[in-house]
């Protein structure tokens, strides 16, 4: 699903990832830790394509079958968002549309039906119980409620992956522990693979796996 190897980033001369190998499988949900500043967020908007990383003799970034590096610009932002959901520690909703709307964005994007779309955009916020809410706008819904929408956004074009980076970072811990479920909850339903980036140790330890990162590497 996932394989990336001898991964490198440097700002200025400043080197944040130092050579990083992984490879995650489909169906896995994967949690990423360490202390601020270990480079886990730029391994993730590198996994993500949403970063470069730096080229060094013999690295490679392949997701889902398809190597990132011998696609041109416009073919990774397609890739982007056809194979790949975000969730962010805050929502990032667009304040002007409803829930409904926002969830089926991404979609539109990639020049999904419309019908089809909004269909399964009202299957996501049923199995998300939020089906009394898909008219309301992000102020109307509670941090939770958005956030949950927010996840229905990253799985309307059944990606390959999703990616979190501290999801329940702006929670308190009752609404944290429902959305940590509600991922094991997706990956048993969709058999989704997620990689979470997190301070979180209950996620954490919930994950199939855990790697730790430190001064740029996976210890």
């Amino acid at each position: 699903m996932v394989i990336a190897k001898n991964i490198h980033k440097y700002y200025d001369d400043t080197e944040v990832l130092k050579g990083v190998n992984l490879t995650i499988d489909k169906g896995e949900v994967v949690a990423i830790v360490g202390p601020s500043g270990a480079g886990k967020t730029t391994l993730l908007q590198i996994l993500g394509t949403l970063d470069t990383p730096t080229k060094e003799e013999d690295f490679l970034l392949k997701i889902n079958g398809i190597t990132i590096q011998n696609l041109n610009d416009k073919q990774i932002a397609a890739f982007r968002n056809e194979h790949i959901g975000y969730i962010f520690q805050f929502h990032q909703l667009l304040p002007e549309f409803t829930a409904l709307e926002n969830i089926c964005i991404p979609a539109f994007i990639g020049n999904k039906d419309r019908k089809q779309t909004e269909q399964k955009a009202k299957e996501l916020l049923r199995f998300l119980g939020l089906e009394n809410r898909m008219k309301h706008k992000p102020n109307e819904l509670s941090g939770g409620e958005q956030q949950r929408v927010a996840v229905a956004r990253a799985l309307i074009n059944d990606p390959s992956i999703i990616l979190a980076d501290e999801p329940s970072g702006n929670l308190d811990s009752q609404t944290a522990e429902s959305l940590h479920k509600l991922f094991f909850e997706l990956r048993d339903a969709y058999n989704q693979t997620f990689i979470i980036v997190t301070h979180n140790q209950e996620l954490a330890d919930m994950a199939d796996r855990k790697l730790t990162m430190r001064d740029g590497i996976i210890v």
